[in-house]
């Protein structure tokens, strides 16, 4: 008797779960160079500063948001077993990269929602995509031994720092998954 109900309340919830990882704005993918051991790799530091920037003054006029960057992946790196050094040697250097660029989606959301009923009728959707990218590099070979990064919406990120916080927290967590323990 309670199936049917059951059964409507079981689809119900799949179909909002299934809208919900639609909305869901970001994409991370990682790549690790062939023959790289990470089992080998204790120590790390952090490259030169200069080459922390963005390309975007937003960012990079911005102290909290390099902050934030960094103490994240210290912390993430700390409980994947690596250990931060001063000054050299150690076994892999850390870069991390960021972007933020217009992403324009001419018609696509418009027709997904009905929103037009021709091609004329449609208004383009513009939205500011960014991307944080964060690189181990083996220290002595000077190669790139690991590379995650983490694609997505950052709509209103620049204007609200406790938002940009939570993305860039959601950001490297979800890099920093995929980076091999030690």
């Amino acid at each position: 008797m309670f199936a049917p109900t059951l059964k409507i309340r079981l689809l119900g919830t799949a179909l909002v779960a299934a809208a919900l990882a639609g909305c869901a704005t970001m994409t991370v993918r990682s790549y690790s160079e062939k023959g790289a051991t990470f089992p080998h790799y204790e120590t790390y530091m952090w490259g030169p500063a200069d080459e922390l920037t963005t390309g975007d003054p937003r960012l990079d006029n911005n102290p909290f948001f390099h902050e934030r960057v960094r103490a994240d992946v210290e912390k993430t790196l700390a409980a994947k077993g690596f250990k931060k050094v001063m000054a050299a040697p150690a076994d892999l250097i850390v870069h991390y990269h960021a972007s933020f660029r217009d992403r324009i989606d001419v018609n696509g959301v418009d027709r997904e929602y009905g929103y037009c009923e021709d091609v004329d009728s449609c208004r383009p959707y513009v939205s500011e995509a960014g991307t944080l990218t964060i690189d181990l590099v083996d220290a002595k070979a000077k190669r790139l031994a690991w590379r995650g990064w983490a694609e997505g919406t950052v709509n209103g990120v620049i204007e609200n720092q406790e938002y940009m916080e939570k993305k860039i927290d959601d950001a490297v967590t979800k890099i920093g998954e995929n980076i091999p323990r030690r």
